[in-house]
């Protein structure tokens, strides 16, 4: 994904923090990665880019953004990290917004979620975040594909050897 590739020489050799995705092997697509470097070499996030096979585009984008992650950050009324990223990857130039959230408890395995659901001015695109228990933030972006609660049981934290330097 080459909106998160690093510009300078250093490279993170991966999140200090669990991150928490589909696995990819219950995804029938492609799946990208990326993490977002802070200029110390720390990670500031990590994004998973869901595809669909046959060239189809983007489906959906996972981001786990730790406290203190700059991407956590938009102005009012404007869309989540995630969502622009989205709109990128699918060459949408359009101007979105945010006009609504509800909140709503969902069950992730023993723990209950409190999810915000973030309706946008393009209704083709559904977006929920949730904060985790260490302070991480979850963003779940789906272009044209309902987020229902079935979505929630399929997340869980990924081996973090997938994120490592080789």
């Amino acid at each position: 994904m080459s909106f998160l590739r690093r510009r300078s020489a250093a490279t993170p050799t991966g999140p200090d923090f669990d991150v928490l995705a589909m696995d990819p092997g219950d995804w029938p697509g492609d799946l990208g990665a990326g993490l977002l470097p802070a200029p110390d070499g720390t990670c500031q996030g990590v994004f998973l880019r869901y595809d669909l096979f046959g060239g189809r585009g983007p489906a959906m984008i996972i981001g786990n953004l730790p406290e203190g992650s700059p991407a956590r950050e938009v102005a009012e009324g404007q869309p989540p990290f995630e969502v622009t990223q989205l709109l990128a990857a699918l060459g949408n130039e359009e101007p979105v917004q945010v006009v609504d959230t509800e909140d709503s408890p969902v069950m992730h395995e023993d723990n209950l979620l409190i999810v915000r659901r973030i309706k946008l001015s393009e209704g083709r695109i559904s977006c929920a975040q949730f904060d985790r228990s260490d302070g991480v933030l979850v963003t779940i972006a789906s272009w044209d594909r309902p987020i229902t609660d079935d979505l929630y049981r399929l997340l869980k934290p990924l081996p973090a050897e997938m994120f490592q330097q080789r």
